[in-house]
């Protein structure tokens, strides 16, 4: 789905609520940080954005965790449940609604809903025998379970046999409006490989599922049977709906879906698909209410090529990532160089080389360089030059002319790499275009003219990259912006919208000498590679 296209002037995403039986892992703030770039540059097309993140905190997983350290699950919740806010605040993510899932106001919307989905006939009491993953909390079938019982995902954990008493969702009953879904809607679940994977899964055919628990007391009741405490995905998906309440509304169904429902995307990691593009559909079918109208399943993290994990001793700590780089470089190595949808592999080293050669050399050297040449040359303003005096056939002008919209395709369609490569493609094209044109040779020729307009195309191009790159590396495009004379801070999304409109902003030609240049300073300061010791 190209998601520009939308006339609406609302757009709601969210993250998974993200289950809080441990701190957040990197790929958590993977999936953060594509969504807070999706919300800024949807800001800054103009529409009126609200991104939701949160923590999912119910369910057995989470009651053992907390018995074996001894605490009551709501206060180890609580403490968990800020390691996830306060990582989004280290990454510089500018959430609008963070929501629990032990919240009052969310158990009041999971009964509402609850009662709807009972009422069409859909929720019945059966007997549940199978193999359960504690860690997925998730009945896994039989040809699904890798050699020794244990689980597909968590392959060290074994799965524990279940047989008991529980309340069902007639999923079985929505199997062909989920076909037809599929097929109206091509775009419903991206990218391809993961509609592809959705699809097979739903036609070998789909049997209900569990949605509630005995012997677990760490969630809500079953309103028509106390006896029994809901499921965990059942009460969490539910989140995403409780989460759009004002704060002081009642909470109600028709309070909650009256402005942004139905969601515009909701970004996960493929291993939470079929909750998300299956069952989560296939509740609001029977709620009688509209559905999503994107799933984006993106892909695994890796570090050096080997999957992480506590076991191998090579997890990757995104707290300690942001504390030494910084935000903008954290953010900027994962869209940059990871295809939104593949998996993706971090590499320190790599990450060391990637930021130093596009935001230090690259970028920040192009500016540093050519401010210094306008100081030098021009006695520090902006040249005035009009913009359409510079020749179309200038290779910057060629390729800034046409970059706004090419960028905005890739932001709109989640390409996030490909949005960053065509903007570097600018930059890299103004280092080439300064070394070509040699500025300190037309100063000694007296060729003024021609110099301005060289170092005039430089600054605007920079400016353009700046702008288009604001999404991806808020503080570092400020900066740049701050340096050109543009006072706009790009960390203030909703004001930088206003101050900064897309159609304006992301055309080339929009610096003039009314701005007063600031003094050149570096915008990103070469890492040294960390010493062996």
């Amino acid at each position: 789905m190209n998601l520009v296209n939308k006339k609406v002037k609302t757009f709601a995403l969210t993250t998974p609520l993200y289950y809080v039986n441990d701190v957040p892992h990197v790929g958590s703030a993977y999936t953060t940080m594509a969504a807070d770039v999706v919300a800024r540059f949807q800001r800054l097309l103009g529409n009126e954005v609200l991104l939701i993140t949160g923590t999912d905190e119910h369910g057995q997983k989470i009651q053992r965790s907390a018995e074996n350290l001894g605490k009551a699950p709501q206060e180890f919740c609580d403490e968990i449940s800020l390691t996830f806010s306060s990582l989004w605040e280290l990454l510089n993510i500018k959430y609008d609604r963070f929501i629990r899932t032990t919240s009052p106001r969310h158990e009041a919307i999971v009964k509402e809903f609850f009662q709807r989905v009972w009422d069409a006939g859909d929720i019945y009491q059966g007997q549940q025998k199978g193999w359960y993953c504690v860690s997925c909390e998730e009945f896994k079938e039989e040809r699904e379970l890798l050699e020794g019982n244990r689980c597909p995902i968590h392959t060290n954990k074994e799965v524990e046999w279940r047989d008991e008493q529980n309340y069902f969702f007639r999923l079985s009953k929505y199997q062909s409006q989920l076909q037809a879904l599929y097929a109206a809607k091509p775009d419903f679940i991206q990218p391809a490989s993961r509609r592809n994977e959705v699809l097979n899964f739903v036609n070998q055919g789909l049997q209900d599922f569990s949605i509630s628990r005995v012997n677990l007391d760490w969630g809500f009741p079953v309103p028509v049977d106390p006896q029994h405490t809901l499921y965990v995905w059942f009460d969490a998906l539910l989140g995403y709906v409780t989460a759009l309440l004002e704060p002081d509304e009642e909470p109600t169904l028709a309070n909650a879906l009256a402005k942004w429902w139905p969601m515009n995307l909701h970004l996960i990691g493929k291993d939470i698909l079929r909750f998300h593009a299956v069952y989560w559909p296939a509740m609001l079918l029977s709620a009688g209410l509209p559905l999503p109208e994107q799933v984006f399943g993106h892909g695994f993290l890796t570090k050096d090529g080997q999957k992480m994990g506590k076991s191998l001793g090579n997890t990757l700590n995104p707290v300690e990532l942001v504390q030494r780089y910084g935000s903008d470089a954290v953010r900027y190595y994962f869209l940059k160089e990871i295809e939104f949808g593949k998996d993706g592999d971090f590499n320190e080293v790599r990450f060391i080389n990637v930021l130093n050669a596009d935001l230090a050399n690259d970028l920040g050297n192009l500016l540093n360089r050519t401010l210094n040449m306008v100081k030098k040359y021009c006695g520090g303003n902006v040249p005035a030059i009009a913009s359409a005096a510079i020749p179309v056939e200038n290779p910057l002008k060629t390729i800034g002319l046409d970059l706004g919209e090419k960028v905005k395709n890739a932001y709109c369609t989640l390409a996030f790499n490909q949005a960053c490569e065509a903007i570097l493609l600018l930059v890299q094209a103004s280092n080439k275009f300064i070394d070509e044109q040699a500025p300190w040779t037309l100063y000694k020729q007296g060729q003024q003219e021609k110099l301005e307009q060289v170092l005039y195309a430089v600054l605007e191009s920079v400016r353009l990259a700046a702008y288009l790159l604001s999404p991806v590396i808020p503080n570092i495009s400020s900066d740049i912006y701050q340096q050109l004379g543009l006072g706009i801070n790009f960390n203030e999304p909703r004001e930088s919208a206003i101050a900064a409109p897309f159609d304006v902003h992301a055309s080339w030609g929009l610096l003039s000498d009314q701005q007063q240049l600031g003094t050149p300073q570096p915008i990103f300061k070469r890492i040294e590679a960390p010493k062996n010791d």
